[in-house]
């Protein structure tokens, strides 16, 4: 029995290798993210290359999702964004270019402030021929506050915590978190919720409990997929917790049902 929510994994050096990765898609992988903020073009147009291999090779089909730097820039004690640069920047423009060549199905826009930035970004896939669908990543106050138009012209939205963190205080995240994804819901849009889910898993073999519960809270409020980061990308045990998601996911959707959801 699988899960019918879904699981994306992103894809970074503890998780390239093929044999490490086909272990992730026979574990119930979903969808595959590449986060272009720390790849550059040619190692993700090899990852790209090496997931579809393998999704062939298994009989399986993974969406790939190509998350855009947008306007990040790098701070002493971590990242930023820069609200005042162009949108697209010059390196999403190069990383769209290489996801319509590459036939990649999903572009994820970092740093959405408004529904112009999402129309901005859908007319740069157009004007490439592409046909990318666009996952709106929402860690912006201004997003928040913008939720509803944004939705509107989006494909999918993402719950994007970790920076999300950084503008609205911590305390608020869980019903900023609920509200956003009972307005995804309501308009019919697949909604994502990610960041730190399972986060211990990189460096342990197991979750926390708090954590195995937040992923639980998370399907329970509606969401369609949920995402890990630096667990797979980075951790120690990749397909450890692509498999403890899959458990978690299996669980829940046993305990309470399945609601209707929205399939990226």
């Amino acid at each position: 029995m699988s899960s019918r929510a879904q699981i994306i994994a992103t894809i970074g050096p503890a998780s390239e290798k093929p044999e490490v990765l086909r272990l992730m898609i026979t574990g119930q992988m979903d969808l595959a993210r590449i986060n272009f903020s720390w790849s550059d073009l040619q190692d993700g147009a090899h990852r790209i290359d090496t997931i579809r291999a393998l999704a062939a090779e298994s009989g399986r089909v993974i969406p790939i999702i190509a998350d855009l730097p947008g306007p990040r820039v790098q701070r002493t004690d971590g990242h930023s964004y820069e609200a005042s640069s162009s949108i697209p920047t010059s390196r999403d423009e190069e990383v769209l270019q290489l996801c319509v060549e590459k036939e990649v199905e999903y572009v994820a826009v970092s740093f959405v402030g408004d529904a112009e930035d999402v129309v901005r970004y859908r007319e740069a896939i157009k004007s490439r021929n592409g046909l990318q669908k666009i996952i709106a990543k929402i860690e912006r106050k201004a997003a928040v506050g913008a939720i509803d138009s944004i939705i509107a012209v989006s494909d999918v939205v993402m719950v994007a915590r970790g920076d999300l963190g950084h503008e609205v205080p911590l305390e608020e995240i869980p019903f900023v978190q609920k509200m956003i994804i009972a307005k995804a819901n309501a308009a019919q849009k697949p909604v994502i919720t990610a960041t730190q889910m399972l986060l211990s898993m990189t460096e342990h073999p197991e979750p926390t409990r708090a954590e195995v519960t937040d992923v639980e809270e998370a399907i329970r409020d509606g969401s369609d997929a949920v995402m890990l980061s630096e667990e797979t990308a980075s951790g120690r045990f990749p397909v450890e917790a692509v498999a403890m998601m899959e458990r978690i996911l299996v669980s829940t959707e046993r305990h309470y049902g399945e609601h209707p959801l929205h399939l990226l």
